[in-house]
Protein backbone atom coordinates (compact mmCIF):
# COMPACT_ATOMS: atom_id res chain seq x y z
CA UNK A 1 0.00 0.00 0.00
CA UNK A 2 0.93 3.63 -0.51
CA UNK A 3 0.56 5.30 2.88
CA UNK A 4 0.68 8.95 3.92
CA UNK A 5 1.29 9.83 7.57
CA UNK A 6 0.73 13.36 8.83
CA UNK A 7 2.63 14.19 12.00
CA UNK A 8 5.08 11.55 10.81
CA UNK A 9 8.07 12.82 12.81
CA UNK A 10 6.09 12.84 16.03
CA UNK A 11 5.79 10.25 18.75
CA UNK A 12 2.98 8.07 17.39
CA UNK A 13 3.40 8.79 13.68
CA UNK A 14 7.05 7.72 13.61
CA UNK A 15 6.35 4.42 15.38
CA UNK A 16 3.52 3.59 12.98
CA UNK A 17 5.75 4.53 10.02
CA UNK A 18 8.46 2.13 11.18
CA UNK A 19 6.04 -0.77 11.48
CA UNK A 20 4.37 -0.14 8.13
CA UNK A 21 7.74 0.00 6.39
CA UNK A 22 8.70 -3.30 8.07
CA UNK A 23 5.54 -4.78 6.57
CA UNK A 24 6.58 -3.66 3.09
CA UNK A 25 4.34 -0.64 2.61
CA UNK A 26 5.48 2.56 0.89
CA UNK A 27 5.32 5.31 3.49
CA UNK A 28 5.53 9.07 2.94
CA UNK A 29 5.47 11.50 5.84
CA UNK A 30 4.69 15.17 6.38
CA UNK A 31 5.42 17.15 9.55
CA UNK A 32 5.96 20.81 10.42
CA UNK A 33 8.44 19.77 13.17
CA UNK A 34 6.81 22.02 15.76
CA UNK A 35 6.92 19.14 18.25
CA UNK A 36 8.28 16.33 16.08
CA UNK A 37 11.93 15.45 15.45
CA UNK A 38 13.24 14.56 11.99
CA UNK A 39 15.45 11.83 13.47
CA UNK A 40 12.30 10.05 14.69
CA UNK A 41 11.24 9.28 11.12
CA UNK A 42 12.72 6.19 9.43
CA UNK A 43 15.88 6.91 7.42
CA UNK A 44 15.34 6.67 3.67
CA UNK A 45 11.58 7.23 3.70
CA UNK A 46 10.44 10.53 2.17
CA UNK A 47 9.55 13.18 4.75
CA UNK A 48 8.17 16.51 3.60
CA UNK A 49 8.60 19.37 6.06
CA UNK A 50 5.62 21.69 6.06
CA UNK A 51 2.28 22.53 7.58
CA UNK A 52 -0.89 20.77 6.44
CA UNK A 53 -2.95 23.83 7.40
CA UNK A 54 -1.02 25.74 4.74
CA UNK A 55 -1.73 23.12 2.10
CA UNK A 56 1.57 21.25 2.39
CA UNK A 57 0.38 17.76 1.56
CA UNK A 58 2.54 15.35 -0.46
CA UNK A 59 1.34 14.43 -3.92
CA UNK A 60 -0.75 11.29 -4.05
CA UNK A 61 -2.41 9.10 -4.73
CA UNK A 62 -2.29 7.23 -1.42
CA UNK A 63 -4.38 4.26 -0.36
CA UNK A 64 -4.42 5.10 3.34
CA UNK A 65 -3.88 8.35 5.23
CA UNK A 66 -2.88 8.20 8.88
CA UNK A 67 -3.82 11.63 10.17
CA UNK A 68 -1.73 12.11 13.32
CA UNK A 69 -0.67 15.75 12.92
CA UNK A 70 -2.02 17.86 15.79
CA UNK A 71 -1.42 21.14 17.57
CA UNK A 72 -1.49 20.71 21.34
CA UNK A 73 1.56 22.38 22.89
CA UNK A 74 -0.08 25.63 24.04
CA UNK A 75 -3.60 25.48 25.48
CA UNK A 76 -4.02 29.22 24.88
CA UNK A 77 -3.19 29.02 21.16
CA UNK A 78 -6.79 28.65 20.00
CA UNK A 79 -6.09 29.99 16.53
CA UNK A 80 -3.14 27.68 15.94
CA UNK A 81 -5.04 24.66 17.25
CA UNK A 82 -7.99 25.52 15.02
CA UNK A 83 -5.75 25.96 11.95
CA UNK A 84 -4.02 22.62 12.39
CA UNK A 85 -6.66 20.43 14.01
CA UNK A 86 -9.68 21.73 12.08
CA UNK A 87 -8.57 23.43 8.86
CA UNK A 88 -5.58 21.11 8.50
CA UNK A 89 -7.87 18.12 8.94
CA UNK A 90 -10.23 19.48 6.29
CA UNK A 91 -7.30 19.82 3.87
CA UNK A 92 -6.30 16.22 4.57
CA UNK A 93 -9.88 15.01 4.07
CA UNK A 94 -10.17 16.89 0.75
CA UNK A 95 -6.96 15.27 -0.48
CA UNK A 96 -8.04 11.83 0.72
CA UNK A 97 -11.34 12.25 -1.11
CA UNK A 98 -9.49 12.94 -4.35
CA UNK A 99 -7.47 9.76 -3.90
CA UNK A 100 -10.34 7.64 -2.57
CA UNK A 101 -8.17 6.93 0.44
CA UNK A 102 -9.06 5.45 3.80
CA UNK A 103 -8.40 7.66 6.85
CA UNK A 104 -7.10 6.52 10.22
CA UNK A 105 -7.33 9.31 12.80
CA UNK A 106 -5.81 9.73 16.25
CA UNK A 107 -8.34 11.34 18.59
CA UNK A 108 -7.97 12.36 22.22
CA UNK A 109 -10.14 10.73 24.88
CA UNK A 110 -10.49 14.21 26.36
CA UNK A 111 -13.41 14.49 23.95
CA UNK A 112 -15.54 12.99 26.75
CA UNK A 113 -15.09 15.95 29.07
CA UNK A 114 -14.08 16.39 32.69
CA UNK A 115 -16.39 13.93 34.42
CA UNK A 116 -17.27 10.99 32.15
CA UNK A 117 -18.91 7.88 33.58
CA UNK A 118 -16.33 5.08 33.77
CA UNK A 119 -15.76 2.88 31.97
CA UNK A 120 -16.39 5.21 29.04
CA UNK A 121 -18.13 3.61 26.04
CA UNK A 122 -17.65 4.84 22.49
CA UNK A 123 -21.25 6.05 22.43
CA UNK A 124 -20.80 8.21 25.55
CA UNK A 125 -21.74 11.90 25.21
CA UNK A 126 -19.03 14.20 23.92
CA UNK A 127 -18.16 17.21 26.07
CA UNK A 128 -14.69 18.46 25.08
CA UNK A 129 -13.12 21.24 27.14
CA UNK A 130 -10.03 23.20 26.15
CA UNK A 131 -8.68 24.14 22.76
CA UNK A 132 -6.99 20.82 22.02
CA UNK A 133 -9.97 18.61 22.81
CA UNK A 134 -12.48 20.92 21.13
CA UNK A 135 -10.54 21.19 17.87
CA UNK A 136 -9.58 17.52 17.72
CA UNK A 137 -13.22 16.58 18.19
CA UNK A 138 -14.24 18.95 15.41
CA UNK A 139 -11.65 17.34 13.14
CA UNK A 140 -13.06 13.91 13.90
CA UNK A 141 -16.54 15.13 12.95
CA UNK A 142 -15.33 16.33 9.54
CA UNK A 143 -13.73 12.94 8.90
CA UNK A 144 -16.96 11.19 9.92
CA UNK A 145 -18.97 13.37 7.55
CA UNK A 146 -16.60 12.89 4.61
CA UNK A 147 -18.21 9.69 3.33
CA UNK A 148 -14.77 8.04 3.18
CA UNK A 149 -13.91 4.79 4.93
CA UNK A 150 -12.48 5.85 8.29
CA UNK A 151 -11.36 4.76 11.71
CA UNK A 152 -10.95 7.11 14.64
CA UNK A 153 -8.76 5.74 17.42
CA UNK A 154 -9.70 7.47 20.66
CA UNK A 155 -6.58 7.07 22.72
CA UNK A 156 -5.86 6.43 26.36
CA UNK A 157 -2.58 7.92 27.65
CA UNK A 158 -0.02 6.57 25.20
CA UNK A 159 3.57 6.51 26.45
CA UNK A 160 6.95 5.16 25.44
CA UNK A 161 10.13 6.14 23.57
CA UNK A 162 9.89 9.53 21.79
CA UNK A 163 6.95 10.67 23.91
CA UNK A 164 7.36 14.25 25.16
CA UNK A 165 3.90 14.86 26.61
CA UNK A 166 2.29 13.64 29.80
CA UNK A 167 3.75 12.62 33.15
CA UNK A 168 6.57 10.20 32.24
CA UNK A 169 8.86 12.63 30.34
CA UNK A 170 8.07 15.43 32.82
CA UNK A 171 9.07 13.21 35.75
CA UNK A 172 12.23 12.09 33.93
CA UNK A 173 13.29 15.62 33.09
CA UNK A 174 12.90 16.88 36.65
CA UNK A 175 14.53 13.89 38.28
CA UNK A 176 17.46 14.02 35.84
CA UNK A 177 17.97 17.68 36.76
CA UNK A 178 17.72 16.94 40.49
CA UNK A 179 14.52 18.97 40.73
CA UNK A 180 11.51 18.12 42.90
CA UNK A 181 8.46 16.53 41.29
CA UNK A 182 4.79 17.07 41.95
CA UNK A 183 2.29 14.27 41.50
CA UNK A 184 -1.38 15.01 40.92
CA UNK A 185 -4.05 12.91 42.61
CA UNK A 186 -5.50 11.44 39.42
CA UNK A 187 -5.68 8.14 37.59
CA UNK A 188 -5.20 7.29 33.93
CA UNK A 189 -5.22 4.34 31.57
CA UNK A 190 -1.68 4.04 30.21
CA UNK A 191 -0.97 2.13 26.97
CA UNK A 192 2.52 1.47 25.64
CA UNK A 193 3.11 2.76 22.13
CA UNK A 194 3.94 -0.67 20.67
CA UNK A 195 0.47 -1.87 21.69
CA UNK A 196 -1.11 1.13 19.95
CA UNK A 197 0.92 0.45 16.81
CA UNK A 198 -0.59 -3.04 16.50
CA UNK A 199 -4.16 -1.78 16.29
CA UNK A 200 -3.24 1.30 14.23
CA UNK A 201 -1.54 -0.84 11.60
CA UNK A 202 -4.50 -3.23 11.48
CA UNK A 203 -6.82 -0.26 10.96
CA UNK A 204 -5.30 0.38 7.54
CA UNK A 205 -7.77 -2.15 6.15
CA UNK A 206 -10.02 -3.15 9.04
CA UNK A 207 -12.74 -1.47 11.09
CA UNK A 208 -15.13 1.41 10.50
CA UNK A 209 -15.92 4.22 12.93
CA UNK A 210 -14.76 4.83 16.48
CA UNK A 211 -12.60 2.57 18.64
CA UNK A 212 -10.90 2.97 22.00
CA UNK A 213 -7.20 2.19 22.32
CA UNK A 214 -7.07 1.42 26.02
CA UNK A 215 -6.14 -1.30 28.48
CA UNK A 216 -9.43 -1.20 30.36
CA UNK A 217 -7.77 -0.47 33.70
CA UNK A 218 -6.39 2.69 35.26
CA UNK A 219 -3.46 3.40 37.56
CA UNK A 220 -2.54 6.34 39.74
CA UNK A 221 -0.22 8.91 38.17
CA UNK A 222 1.86 8.40 41.32
CA UNK A 223 2.54 4.83 40.14
CA UNK A 224 4.00 6.20 36.91
CA UNK A 225 6.29 8.41 38.99
CA UNK A 226 7.47 5.41 41.01
CA UNK A 227 8.22 3.42 37.85
CA UNK A 228 10.18 6.33 36.32
CA UNK A 229 12.15 6.87 39.53
CA UNK A 230 12.92 3.16 39.80
CA UNK A 231 14.09 2.96 36.18
CA UNK A 232 16.38 5.92 36.86
CA UNK A 233 17.68 4.45 40.11
CA UNK A 234 16.41 7.34 42.22
CA UNK A 235 13.71 5.51 44.14
CA UNK A 236 14.43 7.43 47.33
CA UNK A 237 13.27 10.73 45.78
CA UNK A 238 9.70 11.35 46.97
CA UNK A 239 7.29 13.60 45.10
CA UNK A 240 5.05 16.33 46.45
CA UNK A 241 1.39 15.40 46.22
CA UNK A 242 -0.96 18.08 44.96
CA UNK A 243 -4.68 18.27 44.20
CA UNK A 244 -5.98 18.16 40.67
CA UNK A 245 -6.31 21.32 38.65
CA UNK A 246 -9.81 22.40 37.59
CA UNK A 247 -9.23 21.17 34.02
CA UNK A 248 -7.84 17.78 35.07
CA UNK A 249 -10.02 14.66 35.00
CA UNK A 250 -10.04 12.53 38.16
CA UNK A 251 -9.96 9.34 36.10
CA UNK A 252 -10.34 8.57 32.43
CA UNK A 253 -11.00 4.88 31.96
CA UNK A 254 -12.04 3.78 28.47
CA UNK A 255 -13.91 0.60 27.58
CA UNK A 256 -11.82 -1.20 24.89
CA UNK A 257 -14.25 -4.09 24.34
CA UNK A 258 -15.30 -3.02 20.81
CA UNK A 259 -11.66 -2.74 19.75
CA UNK A 260 -10.85 -6.11 21.24
CA UNK A 261 -13.74 -7.73 19.35
CA UNK A 262 -13.07 -6.03 16.01
CA UNK A 263 -9.30 -6.34 15.93
CA UNK A 264 -8.64 -9.30 18.22
CA UNK A 265 -6.36 -6.95 20.13
CA UNK A 266 -5.44 -6.25 23.73
CA UNK A 267 -3.00 -3.84 25.36
CA UNK A 268 -0.54 -6.15 27.10
CA UNK A 269 2.64 -4.21 27.95
CA UNK A 270 2.90 -3.47 31.70
CA UNK A 271 4.43 -0.30 33.12
CA UNK A 272 7.43 -2.18 34.48
CA UNK A 273 8.43 -2.97 30.89
CA UNK A 274 7.19 0.14 29.08
CA UNK A 275 8.52 2.81 31.44
CA UNK A 276 12.13 1.50 31.44
CA UNK A 277 12.02 1.47 27.61
CA UNK A 278 10.93 5.11 27.63
CA UNK A 279 13.57 6.07 30.20
CA UNK A 280 16.29 4.41 28.11
CA UNK A 281 15.27 6.54 25.13
CA UNK A 282 15.24 9.69 27.28
CA UNK A 283 18.77 8.92 28.48
CA UNK A 284 20.03 8.50 24.93
CA UNK A 285 18.24 11.45 23.34
CA UNK A 286 17.62 13.81 26.27
CA UNK A 287 14.31 15.47 27.01
CA UNK A 288 14.03 19.08 25.94
CA UNK A 289 10.69 20.80 26.15
CA UNK A 290 7.77 18.71 27.42
CA UNK A 291 4.13 19.47 26.74
CA UNK A 292 0.79 19.36 28.50
CA UNK A 293 -2.75 20.38 27.58
CA UNK A 294 -3.40 21.41 31.20
CA UNK A 295 -3.21 24.94 32.60
CA UNK A 296 0.14 24.17 34.20
CA UNK A 297 2.64 21.37 34.10
CA UNK A 298 3.08 18.61 36.68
Amino acid sequence: MRVLITGAAGFIGSHVAERLIQLGHHVTGVDNLSTGRPDNFPIGAPLRVGDISQGVIPDGPFDVVYHFAASYADRHAWERDARTNVLGTIAVVRAAAEWGARIVYAQTSLCYGLSPVSPVRTDAPLDPHGSYAVTKTAGEAFIRDSGLPWVSLRLANIYGPRNLSGPAPAFYKRLAAGEPCTVVDSRRDFVFVDDLVEVAVAAREQGQGIYHVASGSDVAVADVYLHVAAAMGVGEALPTLMPRLPDDVATLLLDPSETEREFGWRATTPLDIGIPAAVEWYREHQVGETFTHLSQGG
